[in-house]
Parts: C-alpha cells; structure tokens; sequence
C-alpha cells in the first residue's frame, strides 16, 4: 500500500482501537436500555434512540465534555458514520423485501383513503409550517421550495418496522385494525420513499430543472429493475427451488444486487438508501434466501449496526441548540403540525370512511410513529445541507415524542374500550 493511500486510511479511521471501545460502549448502553424500556412497554428501537440521544452532546457531551470528546472525537466520528451507513443500507434492503407489492395492487378502498389522507395532510401541515420559517431555520443555501418539500415528506413518514412491532406486542398485529394499519403503512412508506428521492435529486441538484436528468435516470433505473433485475432473479429462484437461499453463493447474490442498486442510485444524485430499499423490492417473495437472510443477516443489522446509527444520529443532536423559550415553542410547533397532519389526519379520515371512533383514534396513533425511519430520513436532510442543526435536533425531538406515545396512547384506547365493553354487558345484564 503506497503512503498516500495508508495516510487515507488512517484518517478515516484514525485509531482502531478507540473505534472498536465506542461499539462496545454503545451495544452495552443499548443492552442495558432495552430492558427497562420494554418494562414500559416500549419497542428496543425506542431504548437504542435514547441512549444515542444521551450519548450525544445533549447529555453526556453536556455533563462530561472532556470525557465525551475523549470517547468520541470528532476525527472519530466519520469512520462511525461509515459502519452506521452499510447498517441502514442492508436494512432498508429488508425493509423493501418485505413490502408486499402485490397486497399494494390490491389495497382496499378504505386503507387507501387512510393511506392517501396521511400523506397529504401532514405533507401540506409541514411543508407549510416550512416556508413560514425557512428565513430563520434554513441553511444560507438552501431555498424555500427545498425545505418545504423536504420537511413535509418528512413529516408524511411513518416508522412501518416499528409500528408492526408495536402491533404485535399489543397482539393487533392479525386483527383487523392491526391489517389495516399495515396496508396504511406500508402504501404510505412506498409513496414516501418515491416523494424523498424526487425531492433530494432536485436538492442535490439545485433546481427542478436540473434535476431532470437523474430523475429520468431514476426511471430508467426503475424500469430495468423491474422489467430485467426482476425476472432473473425471479426465474434464479425457480430453478433453485426449495435450496434457493441456501448457498452462500445465493446471498452473494443478492447482496451484489443490493450494492450496485444502492451505488446507482448514489451516483444518479438520489441517495444509496434509495436504491438498497429498491433492490428489496425486486427480491423473490416467500423463498428459503428471505427466511436465510433474515436469519443470518438481520440479527446483525438490529443488535450491531443498527445501534451504531442510532448513537452517531444522537452525537448530531443538540438539545442545547435549542437554547430559547422561541426556539421551544417552534419545536412544540413541529410536534403539533407532525401529530394533527399525521395522527389526527388519518384519524378523521378513518372515521368519516366508517370506522368507529375508537378504532379510528388507534388508526392515527399508530400511523403517527416515526421512529427509525424518521431518523434515517433527517439524516438524509442533514447529510444534504437541507436541514440546519438546529432544525435537525427539533425534528429529532419530534420524532423521539411521536415514537413514544404510541405504546402508552393504544394501550390506552384499548383499555378505555375494554372498559366500555365491560359496562354495556354489566347493563345489559341489569
């Protein structure tokens, strides 16, 4: 290895060792979280965002500032960064994997309109709110039009792998409320995910204008995935049959499939994430390499990777930033707008489509959840120059609150309902 090549290598990673003492720092807090918060009823994904956010200069950068910056020094955090990226890379390629395509083409009536509404309404709410205040929270380069679209996409996301967490652990998850949710969901984040990569190629490219040349690329990209990359593994499959998964040669595959999508779609102006999630949705449905991958992969993902992304999105918050009574009450501003468009939206359309007030309330609630994937798409926005720090940290903050109250307000719900039930066949009885 020539000397430039070696002086690269240490700056990106400037000493193994403390690099190899963050992880093991991070998984422990995260071990030790996890517990307590699934005590509060909470998914492991909420524990992983707390201990990133107590990591970063919000807490422990603020009570130790000499320890902190010994842990985690700047010159560190790139290589963490890196390691986080190749951890979102493979789960937004499960996540695509596991959006049921065909279940999309046959969406009911009623989880369209839901889905339909939760875009919209909170697409409006934010992209609104941001145009208001893009003179005092927007980075110098970044025009009106760029945070508008950015932060009312952001606010129409909702966190799919959390809420199915959160379905199963209230025992929703096959339950009529807990199907429709899904299909709301999983509709919502497809139309999502297609609404950030037009937006961030006309980011990364400054204008409308400009940006056609990669999103006609990405179109090109899609068809070819569909109509090329899609049928060979598809047919791939086939003639494997039941050992299709089973050799490492097929994961190989796949993964092959996975990076040059997500290298595609980077070098087309949009982002990796996009094109990782792209190439989960041309993967065979219901073979032995889903079960295989799942089973080899994703255990990685969620216990080392993941994590890793939480605590470097935490080391990007500031809640110091926030530093007065105006910039609280913007931030309470943003949780409004997120909880009325998104919650209180897919609330009332729900109820005005037939559902009963109860069951449309749970509706709301659960699309409101942000979590993970939220995260992943702020970083987009800090990673792009869209979002300022400060915005960043509100809208961190925002999506901390939404992901919390969903457990608490749907045991909530169910309660009250169990209670309403429990005193009608007492009158009846009577």
């Amino acid at each position: 290895m020539s000397p430039a090549a070696v002086h690269s290598a240490a700056l990106l990673v400037p000493n193994p060792s403390l690099l190899l003492l963050q992880i093991a720092v991070i998984l422990a807090l995260c071990r030790l979280a996890t517990p307590l918060f699934a005590k509060l009823r909470q998914p492991a994904v909420i524990a992983e965002m707390m201990v990133g956010l107590l990591l970063g200069p919000s807490c422990f950068g603020w009570v130790a500032p000499q320890l902190s910056a010994l842990l985690f020094p700047a010159s560190s955090l790139p290589a963490l960064s890196m390691i986080s990226q190749v951890g979102l890379v493979l789960f937004m390629f499960l996540i695509g994997w596991r959006l049921d395509v065909g279940h999309l083409r046959t969406i009911g009536h009623l989880a369209l309109v839901i889905s339909l509404v939760s875009i919209v309404v909170p697409f409006t709410l934010g992209s609104t709110a941001a145009a208001v205040a893009w003179h005092q929270y927007a980075p110098p380069d970044v025009g009106r039009l760029s945070l508008a679209l950015f932060m009312g996409t952001a606010m129409s996301i909702t966190a799919f792998p959390v809420l199915v967490r959160i379905l199963d652990d209230q025992g929703l998850l096959a339950t009529g409320i807990g199907t429709l949710a899904v299909a709301c969901a999983a509709f919502g984040d497809a139309a999502g995910w297609l609404i950030l990569a037009a937006i961030t190629a006309v980011a990364r490219s400054g204008s409308f204008a400009e940006a056609g040349v990669p999103l006609v690329g990405l179109v090109i990209y899609g068809v070819v995935m569909m109509t090329v990359v899609r049928p060979l593994l598809a047919r791939l499959a086939t003639r494997r049959g039941a050992a299709f998964g089973a050799a490492p040669a097929d994961i190989g595959i796949m993964l092959i499939v996975m990076l040059s999508s997500a290298y595609v779609t980077e070098v087309l102006g949009v982002h990796a994430l996009f094109g990782a999630f792209f190439a989960g949705v041309t993967m065979p449905r219901a073979t032995q390499a889903e079960r295989v991958f799942g089973r080899r992969i994703e255990p990685i993902v969620a216990a080392l990777l993941l994590p890793l992304f939480f605590a470097f999105s935490g080391l990007r918050t500031s809640v110091q930033l926030i530093s007065s009574a105006d910039l609280w009450a913007q931030t309470l501003l943003i949780l409004a707008v997120a909880v009325v468009g998104k919650g209180v939206g897919s609330a009332v359309a729900a109820r005005v489509m037939g559902t009963s007030w109860a069951d449309a309330w749970l509706i709301g609630i659960l699309l409101n959840t942000r979590g993970l994937v939220e995260l992943v798409v702020l970083n987009i926005g800090l990673d792009l120059g869209i979002l300022s720090p400060v915005l960043f940290s509100m809208m961190v903050l925002m999506a901390l609150a939404t992901t919390l109250a969903t457990s608490p307000l749907v045991s909530l719900i169910r309660a009250r309902m169990h209670s309403v039930i429990l005193r009608t066949v007492h009158l009846e009885r009577s």
